[in-house]
Parts: structure tokens; C-alpha cells; sequence
């Protein structure tokens, strides 16, 4: 009923008209306008004038219209052509049935433990963005020993369950627990840590009926470029004498994209950070890890005695994700990311992300004072935006280094076409004879994954034994992240 529902809307919408006499009344010469009367070439009777005078203004008009209907019905059949997304409602019905979910229970949790609801959580844009926030989100939670709210992944906030991307419908939101495990999403702490467990909105707003609501600008705006370190202690003097608080549904984001860009502010949590439960008790979901096992065989062939990863306990957390040996994956951004890389990053001379910045890594964004206009462009072409020619040059590069001679599987994660996956595969062949290369447009994903790609794509180039990083991508930057939360090489870890 949903589907059909969602079909049904799209036609209302899209062949919505206003009666014809409404429509055409425009057409119509008004009497004592002001304005000298057109000329009539002699014609007497009003109906010739009328039609004289409107005959070319009605006939681009009917024109215009004919041709906005048709590019209309055009429009929706496409729509109405794919088959609409899942909606997730399994994973949104567990979320609900959370134990935690229970007002009786005793401190820290039940009717009496603190929460944090971050409302204002970032919505319409990638994972990659939303991840990097849902975790200092959820961080801030844990420093602040308050139970965290965690919401969907969130395009749209409006009651529509579905939205359009690239004229192809998505679910408008997607449970975090279809893509993520662990504390984040309600999982159990570590043994001896007294912190609530995370719950979902409609539970808080019921042991929370009247919150103390802050505004993110009345914390962040007193403070001048604040570190991430600065904005948690802030955070949590402001919240301390309260129990339930929820942050305004009003820009900015506690944690905005101008700290994530910065490398020093970021980075002065990490000691902590990554060794919090936050980090080191997070596991992708059961969805995302049977996405991986499945297609085992088509990215790197697998031993017959290893076992797949979704038997591996849940215990063991971010350790559970050990280097796959002879794996090289490539982050490779297409499409759209081409203008972010001229346009928006180029133009404003902006460097890597603070997540692909550790001090550790080997390659580091350099951006010369004096660089000319068209070495500048060079420059973020072959870190943010390379060619095929630049990307077999640089994993030849990477190929003669230190451990790089063990390489022997490539996957490349992109958003590519594959006409255009199909050249760079051949390119890298005729350089090199791979065992195997594989990309995201080889995995066979069931509709439940085929919305959570990129999830799937991170847990490949996470456990890769060697990966190459697109320094701009906030995808790429939760990846390193985790890479190197997990005590991987800093030398496995690289740049384009």
C-alpha cells in the first residue's frame, strides 16, 4: 500500500491542473489598461480582434504546455519505473524494542538517567558527513555520561518516505542500525561502564516530556574557532544541570564542517577518542557485514579454512577487522565530486579532511603560497580528481614501495560508470598482472544493501591491506579513522 501510495502521490503531484478557464485567462486583453490598443489590421468584430491579437502568445503558450506535459509524463513513467526503495521497517520496529526502552529501570538508565538529543543532527548529505558527526555526537554523549539519542540517516525530514536523487527515488531516512552496530545505536557498553545506553527519539520524548532545549549558536558562537576538546567540555558544563536536554532544530551543528576540515582543532580528542567504546566497540551492521561475506569471492578470494566475518564475535569490536593481505583498495570519486574539487575546494584553496590528516600518515596536502593558477588546478586534478593515466601511475608507485610487492588484488570503490571502471581496469591490467580487480559495481547486493553501498565499501577498504585515499572525502577520512583506531600501519594508509 505504500508503494502504491508513493506512486499515486508522484502522478498527483506531477499532473496536478488548474482548471482551463483559469489557465487561459492571461490570454485574455484587458479593458482600460493604460496601455495604446494593439493594432488590428481593420478587423471589427472583438472575437478577431481577440484572436488576432492573442494568436501567437496562445500558440507558444500551448506549445510550452504541451511540451512541460509531455516532459512530465515522461518524467514520472521513468520514476514510476524503478522499483521504490525498501523502507527498513524491521530495523526501525528492533530500534523500537530496544530494552533500554523501559522507564522502571533503575540508574543510569530508566525515567531517572540523563540523555542528550542532538535534533539539528547534519541531514541531505553523504555518509561520510553524517558519520564523522554521528560519532562525536555520540562521543559527547559518552564524555558527558548521558545516554545518546540516535535518529535515521536522514536525506529528508519531511513526512515523504521517499525523496528523488539524480531523478531516482531513495529512502528518505534509513535506520542507523541497518548500517552500524555498537554503542552508537543502543549496544552494550563495556563491562563496568556507567553510562545509559543509547535510545531512540520517541522513547526520550517519553521519559523527557519537557527537555531543557539548547541552541548550538548560544555554546559554539561565545567561543572563537574552538578545538573538538573545547567544544565537549563547554558542551558538558552547559548540560550538567540538567537531565534531559535537546539541542535546537536550528543550524550550526554542534560539531560543524569548518572543525572537521581542520586536522588541529579535530585531532585534539584522539587520545581519548579512539580509545573510547565510542571507537573501539563499533561494528558495521549484520546487513553490511553479510553484504561483505557474499561477495568475499568477488573482491579477494578467501582461504577455505578463514571464517566469515559475520561469525566473529561481536565482542571484539573494531578489532574484529583484521588487514585482508594482498588487498589494495582505491577510493575513487566520479561524477558531481568533479565540480567540488574546482569549484568549491580548488577555489578556496582547501586542504585535506582533519580525519585524513594525522600527523602519522605519509602523505601529507601541500598547497605552495605562490602556486599559479593552472599548477593549482594540476595539483587538486591529481589528488582530488585523477585521470586514469594519474591513478596506474600512482598505484605503480605504491606497488614498487615498501610491502607494496605483496599486492596482488585491487578493489576500487567509486561512484564511477562502468564503462568508465571497465577502461581503468584495463589500464591497471596492461600496466600490471593483478590477480583480481574488482569495484563496487561488481558486488551483487540484495535492495536492503544496494542503499547502504557505501558502508560496504568502507568495511572493504578498512580492512584492505593497503589504502589509497581520496584526502577530500569525509568517506575516506571515517575510514582512515577507523584504520587507524584499529593500530593499522600509518604506512598502509595513503593518498592520491
Amino acid at each position: 500500500m505504500a508503494a502504491l501510495a508513493a506512486r499515486a502521490k508522484c502522478l498527483a503531484n506531477t499532473f496536478s491542473f488548474s482548471s482551463r478557464s483559469t489557465q487561459y485567462d492571461s490570454l485574455l486583453p484587458e479593458a482600460n489598461t493604460g496601455y495604446p490598443r494593439a493594432r488590428t489590421y481593420g478587423v471589427r468584430h472583438g472575437c478577431y480582434m481577440i484572436r488576432v491579437v492573442a494568436r501567437r502568445p496562445l500558440r507558444t503558450s500551448l506549445l510550452v504546455l504541451g511540451l512541460l506535459f509531455g516532459a512530465a509524463i515522461a518524467g514520472c513513467l521513468y520514476v514510476l519505473s524503478i522499483p521504490l526503495p525498501p523502507l527498513y521497517s524491521r530495523f526501525h520496529e528492533a530500534e523500537l524494542s530496544l530494552p533500554q526502552h523501559n522507564p522502571s529501570l533503575p540508574l543510569p538508565e530508566g525515567k531517572d538517567g540523563k540523555y542528550l538529543w542532538v535534533s539539528n543532527h547534519a541531514s541531505k548529505c553523504g555518509w561520510g558527513n553524517a558519520m564523522q558527526e554521528l560519532f562525536l555526537n555520540s562521543y559527547l554523549a559518552y564524555r558527558s555520561e548521558r545516554g545518546f539519542v540516535f535518529d535515521n540517516y536522514t536525506w529528508s525530514r519531511d513526512e515523504s518516505e521517499y525523496s528523488l536523487y539524480n531523478l531516482k527515488p531513495i529512502p528518505s531516512r534509513i535506520p542507523l542500525t541497518a548500517i552500524i552496530r555498537g554503542p552508537i545505536v543502543g549496544g552494550a557498553f563495556p563491562l563496568g561502564t556507567h553510562i545509559p545506553r543509547a535510545v531512540v527519539p520517541e522513547y526520550f520524548y517519553q521519559i523527557c516530556q519537557d527537555p531543557v532545549v539548547i541552541s548550538s549558536s548560544d555554546v559554539n558562537g561565545a567561543l572563537y574557532n574552538p578545538s573538538a576538546e573545547t567544544l565537549i567540555q563547554e558542551w558538558t558544563n552547559r548540560m550538567a544541570p540538567h537531565r534531559c536536554v535537546e539541542v535546537e532544530l536550528s543550524p550550526p551543528e554542534v560539531f560543524d564542517e569548518h572543525l572537521f576540515a581542520d586536522a588541529q582543532r579535530l585531532l585534539d580528542i584522539w587520545p581519548h577518542f579512539s580509545r573510547s567504546p565510542i571507537v573501539q566497540s563499533f561494528s558495521w551492521s549484520a546487513l553490511v557485514e553479510l553484504a561483505f561475506d557474499n561477495n568475499r569471492e568477488v573482491f579477494s578470494p578467501v582461504s577455505p579454512f578463514e571464517p566469515p566475518l559475520s561469525s566473529v564475535p561481536l565482542s571484539e569490536g573494531l578489532a574484529r577487522y583484521t588487514p585482508i593481505p594482498g588487498l589494495l583498495a582505491l577510493h575513487i570519486r566520479r561524477g558531481d565530486f568533479r565540480g567540488h574539487c574546482y569549484d568549491v575546494l580548488a577555489r578556496r584553496s582547501i586542504g585535506y579532511t582533519g580525519f585524513n590528516s594525522f600527523p602519522s600518515l605519509p602523505d601529507r596536502w601541500d598547497l605552495p603560497d605562490d602556486i599559479s593558477h593552472g599548477d593549482k588546478r594540476a595539483l587538486y586534478t591529481r589528488h582530488c580528481f585523477p585521470d586514469i593515466d594519474m591513478i596506474v601511475e600512482r598505484v605503480e608507485q605504491i606497488r614498487h614501495q615498501q610491502h607494496g610487492e605483496q599486492l596482488s588484488h585491487i578493489y576500487i570503490m567509486t561512484n564511477g560508470s562502468p564503462s568508465w571502471v571497465s577502461k581503468l581496469k584495463a589500464a591497471l591490467t596492461k600496466k600490471h598482472s593483478w590477480t583480481n580487480i574488482a569495484s563496487s559495481r561488481d558486488l551483487m547486493l540484495n535492495p536492503e544493501q544496494k542503499y547502504i553501498a557505501q558502508a560496504v565499501d568502507m568495511l572493504i577498504a578498512q580492512r584492505a591491506q593497503t589504502f589509497v585515499a581520496n584526502g577530500f572525502s569525509t568517506l575516506s577520512g571515517m575510514v582512515v579513522m577507523l584504520r587507524m583506531a584499529n593500530e593499522m600501519p600509518p604506512s598502509a594508509t595513503r593518498h592520491w
